[in-house]
């Protein structure tokens, strides 16, 4: 009988091997290769547990057990590894409010925790990810730009409306919301929140919230209600790869529900192109 394979807690002295990994698909590794990039692979530098899999100080797949828990595999492993990375997680109880990552690595991954850990709040099992190298397709809206600090307070209200919407829940309801504007806070103190802000409203709004050497991902679009239908989406989601491209890292993703025609249609005029697929468990 065939063991399933144990997940093991990295240290700092599996870091290279991580980044090897990584370096197989920099686009949908870019949340887990900016952390590493930023803190190593020490749980306490990380602030969560890394998980691996693999034989001696090779590694074919890893999952990072934070806020968010993000498998990412070689491919051919992923159902080996969702299932080291299942028996760990079932041992740790859920403390996540999302599985978001590789679509191959995140399906037999929940159809493993499903029975213990669902039912989810929301399935989202296609969500293509885009990314583009390059300048974009259409002219920038020169209106968006970064947002200053003393901004927060006008950013705030669109962001919970961008939150609420594409989540399902308001990021209020936890913590009165002090944690998630603590990260919006952050993002702009970084110069990685943008928006087109015209009288004291926000017209549009992005987030560049993960970022590594070679790939940001953008995060957080939102036009506001009364302003959609007229191509401010487009317009200032190109003046987000502009800026990010020059400013950040050279290629550009983002992932969107397979379910969001409009949104899809206006990354494709931007010039994004598929480059895989993500999933999405909410709890």
């Amino acid at each position: 009988m065939l063991r399933t394979p144990t997940a093991r807690v990295l240290d700092e002295t599996d870091e290279p091997a991580v980044r090897r990994l990584l370096g197989t698909d920099p686009v949908a590794a870019c949340v887990i290769a900016g952390r590493v990039e930023a803190a190593g692979t020490a749980a306490r530098a990380l602030g969560a547990p890394l998980w691996g899999v693999g034989t001696g100080r090779s590694l074919d797949a890893i999952c990072l057990a934070g806020a968010n828990l993000i498998p990412f595999a070689v491919p051919g492993s992923e159902r080996t590894a969702a299932a080291a990375f299942a028996e760990r997680a079932r041992r740790a109880g859920r403390r996540c409010s999302t599985i978001v990552g590789p679509a191959a690595a995140v399906a037999p991954l929940w159809e493993l925790l499903e029975p213990s850990w669902g039912p989810a709040r929301d399935h989202r099992p296609r969500q293509p990810l885009l990314a583009i190298e390059g300048p974009p397709a259409v002219a920038p809206e020169p209106r968006v730009r970064p947002v200053r600090p003393a901004e927060l307070e006008v950013l705030m209200p669109a962001a919970v409306a961008m939150f609420t919407e594409e989540v399902g829940v308001s990021p209020l309801r936890v913590d009165g919301g002090a944690g998630y504007r603590a990260r919006v806070a952050d993002l702009v103190r970084a110069g990685q929140s943008l928006a087109w802000i015209e009288d004291g409203e926000v017209l549009f709004k992005a987030e560049i919230g993960a970022v590594s050497r070679s790939v940001c991902q953008v995060q957080g679009v939102w036009v506001a209600p009364a302003h959609r239908g007229r191509g401010i989406g487009t317009a200032g989601t190109a003046a987000v790869v502009e800026y990010a491209r020059v400013a950040i890292a050279p290629v550009v993703s983002l992932y969107v529900n397979d379910f969001n025609a409009p949104a899809r249609a206006s990354y494709a005029r931007v010039g994004f192109r598929e480059v895989g697929r993500f999933a999405s468990v909410l709890f």
